[in-house]
């Protein structure tokens, strides 16, 4: 009993330990970027940032608003994805489009993920006959596809352009090279170890059958889709006259993302901002900050609304339903 309990302290403890790591790291992401962010900002007209916003050509935003769709249109199968891997093939899509397009904005845009996504996914799959634990696999799962396809899209894009991600950490063009490689082997070794032989992590009721290795390149697909058209949308609302590239654009975009995320951020407010400043590098920073504002009002601000217009008029429907039938 006394060496239960030993354990059960040990086990509290070292889970605080890292908890209080994350946080200590979130934090100095976050303060480091909102110094650069600060610095980059100096000097900056706001008249020309105003001018720059509405002098973007009609047919940019039109297509930086479709690219947006698409995105959030592929992170909807991430859902589907993780449905199909736990056994449970009977949720239609709508539902699971539902449980993803709703959650991941509102999460996202709260500043804490996990939590708020998983709380919203429990109000929408619970309703379907899915249980607690159920819903935390597919949290799991639906992450996995996340990291596996960011991962392999941040290594490409630093292998091919390393000194763009070079202006953001700092590092010598060969050693951001070297770490591209070694992000890519990582994710073959996984797509190695889940290829033919099933595997299982946690214990007992909690633990997850990880897809294989077939299901694993869908999964880096998704992830890189999702990337791809998020970055692109980013792009094409770039003046042709800034002379900045696509590949910059993806490298340095992808970058921003998991910077965003692991500071914990709403939005990745701030970092997000501050790593696509630095990272674009351009003498035109009102141009830039224009091309962000925009960017953030299709793809954080409008979802946004939306999943949370969405989510309520749902909870009141649902709330109706259960007064009329009590």
């Amino acid at each position: 009993m006394s060496y239960a309990l030993t354990l059960l302290r040990r086990t509290i403890r070292n889970r605080l330990g890292w908890k209080w790591i994350g946080l200590a790291f979130s934090i100095t992401i976050a303060v480091v970027a909102f110094y650069a962010l600060a610095q980059a900002l100096k000097n900056i007209d706001v008249n020309q940032v105003r001018q720059a916003v509405w002098l973007t050509e009609t047919w940019r935003i039109v297509v930086a608003a479709c690219l947006v769709a698409a995105c959030y249109a592929s992170l909807t199968l991430y859902d589907l994805l993780a449905l199909r891997a736990i056994g449970r093939r009977e949720i239609p899509y709508r539902i699971a489009a539902l449980a993803n397009f709703t959650s991941y904005p509102i999460a996202h845009g709260v500043g804490a993920v996990l939590p708020v996504s998983t709380a919203i996914r429990y109000r929408i799959y619970s309703v379907h006959g899915l249980t607690a634990i159920e819903v935390a696999k597919i949290c799991f799962l639906t992450g996995l596809t996340f990291w596996l396809g960011n991962l392999t899209a941040l290594g490409l894009s630093m292998f091919h352009e390393p000194d763009a991600v070079g202006l953001i950490d700092h590092l010598p063009r060969a050693v951001n090279q070297l770490l591209a490689v070694g992000l890519l082997v990582a994710v073959a070794f996984y797509l190695y170890w889940t290829w033919n032989e099933t595997r299982r992590v946690g214990r007992r009721e909690w633990s997850v059958i990880l897809p294989g290795g077939r299901i694993a390149l869908l999964q880096i697909g998704l992830g890189v889709l999702d990337l791809s058209c998020a970055a692109l949308a980013m792009y094409v609302l770039i003046p042709p006259g800034m002379n900045i590239d696509v590949a910059r654009v993806v490298a340095v975009f992808i970058a921003a993302t998991l910077l965003g995320f692991a500071s914990h951020t709403p939005g990745g407010i701030g970092v997000f901002d501050a790593t696509i400043l630095i990272g674009l590098d351009t003498d035109n920073k009102e141009a830039l900050l224009a091309v962000l504002i925009l960017f953030r009002l299709f793809y954080h601000l409008v979802p946004f609304v939306l999943a949370l217009a969405v989510f309520g008029a749902r909870e009141a429907w649902r709330s109706l339903q259960d007064r009329s039938g009590s």
